[in-house]
């Protein structure tokens, strides 16, 4: 088998595998639809793109649907911008605005109708065959470019924030969601560098094996990093939940200060105030408790409490409440009248829901795994 069967029948394996995990984004029954929608319409358009793996002569008849292929990649970085914020803000909704993401699309459509939809056969494939030193094509190519990395960086901004707010107003342990989107985003960046790649090989040498190759490389590493970020969100059937958009980080909305350096007698009172109902009410042992919450059962504004937790304790919300979740654990774990409670069980116990959270938890907070701290004399 020489190298471009093989990569024909891994570009039909791909695709196929693609193609079903978008049907079943669009079919399956979830409160969160939107969020599998558009990353339904970022791997639709991807195999879209895809099929230039598979396409080798096309009949001439065929050319105008062809370009308009692949005028489809100019909304790949803007459906995964979208995607991105839908996972990130749980109040996320489609606006007409957003259309405007489509202006390149329409652009480079414009464009085509002059040059190739409304031509002669005989045009269109002088047009095509020299669409390389086209300084319009130059233009949109570079304008790609310029899309990818600003709807990338933009992602990359956007989980960042999401996650200083989920930090900051949130105790579900379960954060996986912003670690795994902000890890498939790096990666599919990174798989951005092959395409690059490919692209200079292309305009240097011309078509070689050395392409074949690269476009190997890239259409397996696309279907690996797809499948396993499906398998991380379907494994996890609370995946998609998000942080609400209206919250701002308290960094951001308090004036830049080190107040610890001087904590003053109100504030101190506060904090032993806190600590107090903390220990005796353990409002920690809601495993969906928010800062909200927290807020409306201590009667104080959400604003003050978050400025007292975040910034006069240096602590984020999410570690100050898994705090006390540990001690409790700890508490539980040493007490010889619950030694046949599971660790299953007691994570429950104290407010965690997921086993490798507590344990990563845990192995924070105490440098041991929960079991050998059971096991330790103490």
């Amino acid at each position: 088998m020489d190298l471009s069967h093989f990569l024909e029948i891994t570009s039909y394996v791909g695709i196929v595998l693609v193609i079903f995990l978008v049907v079943f984004l669009l079919t399956v029954k979830t409160q969160n639809r939107l969020p599998n929608w558009l990353l339904a319409l970022f791997l639709f358009l991807c195999a879209i793109d895809a099929c230039k793996f598979l396409v080798k002569d096309v009949p001439v008849h065929l050319l105008s649907f062809q370009a308009f292929r692949w005028t489809f990649v100019y909304l790949v970085p803007a459906s995964f911008y979208l995607y991105v914020s839908s996972v990130c803000f749980e109040n996320f909704g489609f606006k007409p605005k957003y259309l405007f993401h489509t202006t390149p699309f329409i652009a480079l459509n414009f464009y085509y109708l002059i040059e190739i939809y409304s031509t002669s056969s005989v045009i269109k494939l002088k047009f095509i065959n020299g669409i390389n030193q086209e300084p319009v094509m130059h233009f949109f190519y570079f304008l790609f470019e310029l899309l990818f990395q600003i709807y990338f960086i933009a992602s990359f901004r956007l989980i960042k924030r999401s996650k200083a707010v989920y930090l900051e107003n949130y105790a579900d342990p379960n954060n996986y969601l912003l670690n795994a989107l902000y890890k498939i985003t790096i990666l599919y960046y990174a798989l951005h560098f092959i395409v690059l790649l490919r692209w200079l090989v292309t305009f240097t040498v011309g078509f070689s094996k050395l392409i074949q190759w690269i476009i190997t490389l890239d259409s397996f590493a696309f279907l690996f990093c797809t499948s396993w970020y499906l398998f991380v969100a379907l494994h996890k059937p609370e995946f998609f939940r998000g942080v609400n958009s209206k919250l701002e980080s308290i960094k951001d909305t308090v004036p830049k200060q080190n107040p610890s350096a001087s904590i003053s007698d109100e504030k101190q009172r506060q904090m032993d105030f806190l600590k107090a109902y903390m220990k005796t009410s353990e409002p920690y042992l809601n495993p969906s408790l928010t800062i909200k919450d927290l807020a409306e059962k201590l009667t104080i504004p959400v604003k003050d409490l978050s400025t007292l937790i975040n910034l006069y304790m240096d602590k984020h919300f999410f570690d100050f409440i898994n705090e006390y979740r540990i001690e409790k654990a700890k508490e539980v774990l040493r007490d010889p009248l619950q030694k046949d409670l599971t660790i299953l069980e007691i994570l429950y116990k104290v407010g965690f829901n997921s086993k490798s959270s507590f344990s990563t938890s845990f192995k924070k907070h105490t440098g041991t795994t929960p079991t050998n701290y059971r096991n330790t004399p103490h």
